[in-house]
């Protein structure tokens, strides 16, 4: 198994920056080869990405979910991998988002990109594009603010949404979107 951490600070306040990373179904907007996240519900991903020129497709699932603090997850299906994305606010308007992923890249081809290190490179410019995401924003699209630990999901009753947002059966919220969150 292989592994990489990243790093990056964020001109927006933990909360925010939090809100929006729950926001599976918005990765494609700024994580480069993925093609769609489906919320599948509280605790459940399906990935559709292309990953060293060919699509795959993956099921995740949410293993501990802690707001304004940290969210990991472990494929279940398809390509193996793993990892933990951490906030730390660094007062005011400023967060410190950390990735750490492991994967398992598999065939030669995954192999032969691990070694010239094309994964971090990736990781850290989904990081630098997530940035600017966010920033450019100011505010996020949607939030589910429930927690998640082992097999224990706990929704808050407040949900945190934007004006104009919709809240979907898995009890996320999104912004205009019909899909789930």
């Amino acid at each position: 198994m292989a592994s990489v951490t990243k790093s990056i600070e964020v001109n927006v306040p933990v909360r925010t920056v939090y809100n929006q990373w729950t926001q599976f179904e918005h990765f494609p907007q700024f994580m480069e080869g993925v093609k769609s996240v489906k919320q599948l519900d509280n605790k459940r991903l399906h990935w559709v990405a292309n990953i060293a020129g060919k699509e795959e497709e993956w099921d995740a699932v949410i293993t501990e979910q802690t707001p304004d603090q940290r969210i990991a997850w472990h494929s279940t299906t398809g390509a193996e991998n793993a990892g933990i994305v951490t906030f730390q606010s660094l007062g005011g308007n400023q967060t410190r988002v950390s990735l750490q992923l492991d994967y398992d890249p598999e065939g030669i081809v995954e192999n032969v990109g691990d070694k010239l290190g094309f994964v971090g490179r990736r990781v850290e410019g989904d990081l630098k594009r997530f940035k600017e995401f966010i920033e450019s924003r100011g505010q996020e699209s949607g939030a589910w603010r429930g927690e998640i630990h082992g097999s224990q999901v706990k929704a808050t009753s407040g949900q945190s949404s934007q004006m104009g947002s919709s809240q979907t059966s898995s009890g996320r919220t999104g912004s205009g979107s019909s899909s789930s969150h």
